[in-house]
């Protein structure tokens, strides 16, 4: 049995909860392999709607199995509250979730450094979620950092205190006032780092391999986008983990070979959120229309997105990086009524045409537009391909032909009954 991957192609907020929630029909296993709760991946389903931060897609889906992979980081405050969200609606999230024990923690102290380094930065700043994540992987990079395993060692505490110490004495470097009561929230964490200890806390690396040779398929899931990842992102406003496909090797422990499809999810039109380039952004009436339409606001943060026209340069840049065998479209519906949709086709940097990403993220950037014909019809409507219009038919086919990769789902709306899959 091989593992299958769910990820995103854009900047991250293409809609990968939704779809991992749809596909999890077929797949007894979800595992989230990177990315911390920065992540919010909506769900809805008949009245219920739903944000997840940190536990996968799955956990709603009857007899599932929900793994936290160790490529995660994991804010013991925030994964209670979520679950006891969960639970209050009456899913048995402890029966469904399961934690690897090399997952690392994110501390309060984290938090403090995120905010501090942010603030550093002035109007360089990189649009942190401010969430501890960049600093939580810093430590595991440079070995300082704490894993769930170690919550279950008789010298955790020990543990955690020289971790502290070793973040309260880089703080005393900046001039930048907490920004909460420490003390209240480390008794917090603590509390809430027992409760993590109720789950099941599993050696993810061998069970994850356990269930795919006991036939068991397994949708890894992954949080942020292609363009965030931390090598081929545009650095250095990105994530701090791998978000392309090979990050699931590292982030479940398994190997290349074990890879089967790889789903790409990518939106009909591109946001972003937080500071970095962004071609094809549209700062007009346009842009804010796509915005209002398309609901464009952080699912975790709140935070107006940017919005712009399908950018098709990194669309095929992040398909050649992570070999993406199957494209999914998001929010087409959102385009229904204009006269007409565009696509970056290409790129003018300092004048010189190209259809590469640039490596400078300060190039002058000017995209080419290919101009198609907008469709007059209510695509949230249409439950097959017979009822889509030709227009949106010939956009599709388009990005076929360009990528060389089939788009096998389109989803027209939030709700699971607004999915086509060809």
């Amino acid at each position: 049995m091989k593992l299958d991957v769910v990820l995103g192609l854009q900047w991250g907020d293409e809609g990968k909860g939704k779809i991992v929630d749809v596909l999890a029909a077929h797949y007894p296993v979800v595992a989230r392999f990177q990315g911390g709760p920065n992540a919010g991946h909506s769900i809805r389903f008949g009245d219920t709607a739903f944000v997840l931060h940190s536990v996968p897609s799955g956990v709603f889906r009857e007899g599932s199995i929900n793994i936290i992979g160790n490529g995660v980081v994991l804010d013991p405050s925030i994964f209670r509250t979520e679950c006891e969200a969960i639970g209050a609606l009456g899913i048995p999230v402890r029966e469904r979730v399961r934690i690897a024990r090399r997952t690392h923690l994110i501390v309060p102290t984290h938090k403090l450094l995120d905010a501090a380094d942010e603030a550093a930065l002035g109007k360089a700043k990189i649009g942190s979620t401010l969430k501890g994540i960049g600093p939580a992987y810093s430590d595991k990079t440079g070995r300082n950092g704490l894993r769930v395993g170690d919550l279950l060692e008789p010298d955790f505490r020990e543990k955690y205190e020289t971790l502290k110490r070793k973040h309260l004495a880089r703080l005393g470097q900046y001039d930048f006032p907490y920004p909460f009561d420490l003390e209240e929230a480390e008794r917090q964490w603590l509390r809430d780092a027992e409760y993590l200890k109720t789950f099941d806390i599993i050696d993810g690396e061998y069970e994850t391999n356990a269930l795919l040779d006991a036939g068991k398929a397994i949708l890894a899931e992954g949080a942020q986008g292609s363009m965030l990842d931390v090598d081929f992102g545009s650095y250095p406003f990105v994530t701090s983990s791998s978000t392309a496909c090979a990050g699931a090797c590292t982030g479940l422990g398994v190997a290349p070979s074990r890879i089967g499809r790889v789903y790409g999810v990518f939106k009909a039109y591109c946001t972003r959120v937080g500071s970095g380039p962004f071609p094809t952004e549209l700062g007009d009436a346009t842009g804010e229309m796509l915005r209002q339409r398309g609901h464009e606001f952080g699912a975790t943060t709140g935070r107006p997105r940017r919005t712009g026209w399908l950018d098709l340069p990194a669309l095929k840049y992040a398909v050649m990086i992570s070999g993406v065998t199957d494209l999914i479209m998001m929010k087409a519906d959102v385009l229904d009524g204009f006269d007409t949709v565009k696509v970056a086709c290409g790129y003018r940097v300092d004048g010189v045409r190209t259809d590469r990403v640039p490596y400078d993220v300060y190039a002058e950037v000017e995209p080419v537009y290919k101009e198609f014909k907008g469709w007059k019809a209510d695509l949230g409507s249409c439950r097959s391909e017979a009822e889509l219009p030709d227009e949106f038919k010939a956009y599709i086919a388009y990005i076929e032909q360009e990528t060389g990769i089939p788009v096998r789902i389109l989803s027209l709306g939030p709700d699971r009954a607004q999915t086509i899959i060809r």
